[in-house]
């Protein structure tokens, strides 16, 4: 068994101690500090990793017709293993940064568009969950990957997950 120093984990320095993240990261920012996705880290990719996927979701988003219903924020795929992490800002941009970058493909949240996008958030307390694939293949889910077909996929291919959960 791997010991918590080897386990894959995924972290980010945009969150502070507590795992709070700043307004910068929702609907909710200031001018081009607006809708930023986060910078996000991960360490101890299992050996084999051939890609890795993101499926971030709105855990708490209340429903009037249900308690809860996950809102999905951000879906990404197809994410080489030689990149150690996403900067800043990264959502939309995997094109012109190029390199490794212009691999990975971002799908429609749902807010029914492409990239990251947390929707205003009702109150403080509302936590968001990031979940990490490491993949032994490439999904090759086309331009556009969605959740359920991003997930359904994993489920063949996964060979570790790290969870991320961050409080607004």
């Amino acid at each position: 068994m791997a010991s918590a120093s080897e386990e894959f984990r995924l972290v980010s320095p945009g969150f502070d101690h507590a795992g709070r993240f700043p307004r910068k990261y929702t609907i909710e920012g200031q001018g081009a500090a607006k809708n930023l996705s986060p910078p996000l880290e991960w360490y101890n990719l299992p050996e084999g990793t051939k890609s890795l996927a993101l499926v971030v979701q709105y855990i708490d988003a209340p429903d009037p017709g249900s308690p809860i219903v996950p809102w999905v924020v951000w879906v990404v795929a197809d994410i080489p293993p030689t990149l150690t992490g996403l900067p800043e800002g990264v959502s939309g941009k995997c094109e012109e940064l190029g390199g490794d970058y212009s691999q990975i493909r971002e799908g429609k949240n749902d807010d029914k568009v492409i990239g990251w996008r947390v929707p205003k958030l009702p109150s403080p307390g509302h936590r968001l969950e990031f979940r990490l694939f490491a993949l032994d293949a490439n999904l090759n889910l086309g331009n556009k990957p969605t959740k359920d077909k991003l997930l359904e996929a994993v489920e063949s291919h996964n060979l570790a997950e790290a969870v991320l959960i961050a409080k607004f």
